[in-house]
C-alpha cells in the first residue's frame, strides 16, 4: 500500500493544487500541517533539505514540491511511481 505525505499550510496555493492532482488520481494521503504544527517545520526541512511547501513523499521517496509532482504527471511517471510504491 502507498503513503503518501503532504507537508503542507494553510495558505499555501502549491498546496492545494498538489492535494487536487493527487485527489484526481484517487490518492489517499496524510496532510502533516507545518502552520498549525510548527515541530513538523523542522522535521520536514531535515527529511527534504528544502523550506518550502508543499513538501511531497511517496513511501520514503522524497519527490518534491508541486511542479515536481506536475512534471512527474506530465511525463507519465507519476502513475507509475504510485502503482509501484
Amino acid at each position: 500500500m502507498v503513503k503518501v505525505t503532504v507537508y503542507s499550510t494553510r495558505v499555501c496555493p502549491y498546496c492545494r493544487m498538489a492535494e487536487k492532482l493527487l485527489d484526481k488520481k484517487g490518492v489517499a494521503y496524510d496532510k502533516i500541517m507545518i502552520d498549525e504544527q510548527p515541530e513538523q517545520r523542522a522535521h520536514m526541512e531535515r527529511l527534504s533539505g528544502r523550506k518550502t511547501v508543499p513538501q511531497i513523499f511517496v513511501n520514503s521517496t522524497h519527490i518534491g514540491g508541486f511542479t515536481d509532482l506536475a512534471a512527474l504527471d506530465r511525463a507519465g511517471k507519476l502513475d507509475t511511481l504510485l502503482a509501484r510504491a
